[in-house]
């Protein structure tokens, strides 16, 4: 076969859409309702092997499921406007958090009047309220996340409460190092309610019992596969071509729009909305500019339990000064023991440990010291999930929005937490993006 009789085979074999959407996360998913509504076809593609993107779940022969990564929605999340069939698949629960702080005792999430405040006694109260006072009128110059925090709840406070380190957790960066447009979307509530004014306010007001706005969901029993099979159902009711376990090549630019190589197929269009990780993006666009963006590596371990754990919350954020996991999320609390055992997932970021082994040794050794989980304590398995989410460094939204118009030059259309470098902690702060960047119809 000569060269044009294969380029003309390669051709006819090219499948012709009008839009390209890359990523099958809740951005992908959401930005595929919208634009098939709009009456264009749509393939979504993805280099994963499921939908839902980093929603991911692992279950064990002895019947335990356990998720990398949030598994909590809202019963009024604008997620339900797109795929209505979700709501009677989720789990109704009623969630209690929790922290563990540098004093070793497990107490109010975010913040506590009573152990944080109260709890440092005279000297320590004197020391809180001098700390504000002084940030107040020599710190008003903010540069990064330590800085806002400070400004709010004083240097003392920050140190005491255990927020400093934990936001190291977090980000995967030393406070200092974290963009400060980033904190003050995230730590909004410091300024709303951890301000002194705020927090005495709080203590003269009697409590109100105020009727929650929605229900708190969980994703299904038996995990995010028979959530998002919902959605797919409907995508693909409405013409929407899903490619899964896809091995993205390069797109080239044509007459007509945007062609891409997958696997021994390729794929056309006249328009490309991507969601996947903006590194991705420039890889197959092929530009040689790369924005050097970091993510974070999430290790996640799955346990079982028999015993005392020491604790009733159901989620609990490691403040404490030491030991590297940030969350602990206890799935029998949602969905009931497996054979009297309780099971939950412990998230640590890669770096102070490097391997699920390291991990697992360091969280035995730090729920020892501080009295948790006196009992059995089996490990069921773990995962390791690179690009899990962006890591905000100083001066990365700045190349990221460079990355961003770059690729749109290109003909890319990159939004979403990964392809956006958007701080989205919900279901309801994606799809308000993604209808925001593309326009609900």
């Amino acid at each position: 076969m000569d060269d044009a009789s294969h380029h003309s085979l390669r051709m006819s074999a090219v499948q012709q859409f009008d839009i390209i959407v890359l990523g099958a996360g809740i951005s992908g998913l959401v930005a595929a309702s919208i634009l098939s509504a709009q009456g264009n076809r749509v393939i979504v593609v993805d280099e994963y092997d499921h939908v839902g993107g980093n929603h991911i779940d692992w279950s064990s022969r002895e019947g335990y499921t356990f998720d990398v990564g949030s598994l909590i929605f809202q019963d009024d999340s604008p997620l339900l406007r797109h795929f209505p069939e979700l709501l009677e698949r989720y789990v109704p629960i009623k969630p209690s958090w929790g922290r563990l702080n540098p004093q070793g005792k497990i107490t109010v999430y975010p913040i506590s009047i009573r152990d944080d405040i109260f709890g440092a006694g005279p000297v320590g109260i004197v020391r809180i309220f001098a700390s504000v006072l002084y940030a107040r009128i020599f710190c008003r110059r903010m540069a990064n996340a330590r800085d806002f925090a400070r400004y709010w709840i004083g240097a003392y406070l920050l140190d005491r409460s255990g927020l400093g380190t934990y936001m190291k957790r977090f980000y995967g960066v030393p406070a200092e190092e974290i963009d400060l447009e980033l904190a003050r979307k995230r730590m909004l509530w410091i300024a709303e309610y951890a301000s002194l004014r705020n927090l005495l306010r709080r203590l003269l007001k009697r409590k109100r019992s105020i009727a929650p706005k929605n229900r708190q969901m969980a994703r299904p029993r038996e995990g995010f596969a028979v959530l998002y099979a919902a959605a797919v159902s409907r995508l693909q009711s409405c013409g929407v071509v899903f490619k899964l376990s896809a091995s993205i090549g390069q797109v080239h630019k044509t007459d007509c729009g945007y062609a891409m190589s997958l696997d021994d197929s390729s794929v056309a269009a006249s328009r490309i909305i991507s969601t996947v990780p903006i590194e991705v993006a420039e890889r197959i666009c092929g530009s040689g500019k790369t924005s050097g963006l970091k993510t974070i590596t999430l290790i996640t371990l799955y346990f079982s339990f028999a015993g005392d754990r020491g604790f009733r919350q159901s989620i609990i954020y490691n403040f404490s000064h030491q030991g590297s996991w940030k969350r602990l999320t206890v799935y029998s609390d949602f969905y009931g023991r497996v054979a009297e055992r309780e099971y939950f997932a412990v998230e640590v970021i890669a770096g102070v440990v490097n391997s699920a082994e390291q991990a697992e040794a360091d969280f035995r050794q730090h729920v020892c010291a501080n009295g948790l989980f006196n009992g059995d304590l089996k490990l069921e398995g773990n995962q390791i999930l690179t690009n899990a989410y962006p890591i905000y460094s100083k001066g990365a939204a700045q190349n990221a929005a460079e990355a961003i118009a770059r690729l749109r030059t290109f003909g890319i259309e990159s939004i979403g937490r990964q392809g956006g470098f958007n701080y989205q902690p919900t279901a309801r702060v994606s799809t308000i993006d993604v209808e925001t960047a593309i326009g609900n119809p």
